[in-house]
């Protein structure tokens, strides 16, 4: 083997090292990116929680505020337009509620996805690695194949590659 040829060989396994760890490298960085947003979309849930309760605080001190408005005006609370109020209030506060429930729930999918996606990419990346190994192995298994002066072709036989078949025999009539 000469010294052109170790050279070759040298910087094609430094080159099918650095290919993998590149590979492992941005695998990992995808995985943690899906990680950020999974936590992600742990507080947008959480968040929810906290608007739902705010919500409630503030309906709870609204109804207060009306409740004592209408009695101060002489009106029953439990009938007519009053006991109308105190429904569509509590119907709107429900709605509401399943407002907030729903659009952090939707965030929360989304960043879910993101995180699958995120996760994909990695797993991409890796394989995209492990393709400019094996491209990496081929062509500097060609290139020593040719250093050395073979090229890959086997003996033809004392016949030359006159046939086509196995043998040797019967090729090369033309009509």
């Amino acid at each position: 083997m000469s010294w052109q040829a170790a050279v070759v060989g040298a910087l094609g396994v430094a080159q099918y090292k650095q290919q993998g760890a590149i590979g492992k490298f941005n695998e990992k960085v995808a995985n943690r990116n899906a990680e950020v947003l999974e936590g992600q979309a742990t507080q947008i849930e959480q968040k929810a929680e906290f608007d739902i309760a705010q919500f409630n605080k503030d309906y709870y001190r609204l109804t207060g505020e009306v409740a004592t408005g209408l009695a101060k005006s002489g009106v029953q609370i439990g009938s007519g337009s009053a006991a109308n109020i105190v429904l569509s209030n509590a119907y709107e506060k429900k709605i509401q509620e399943d407002l907030i429930k729903y659009n952090s729930e939707v965030a929360a999918a989304n960043k879910m996805e993101e995180a699958n996606f995120a996760r994909i990419k990695g797993s991409m990346a890796k394989q995209q690695a492990r393709m400019a190994q094996i491209n990496t192995i081929a062509q500097t298994g060609t290139s020593l194949m040719s250093m050395s002066g073979g090229g890959g072709g086997g003996s033809t036989g004392s016949y030359g590659n006159r046939g086509t078949g196995m043998s040797g025999y019967g090729g090369g009539a033309s009509y």
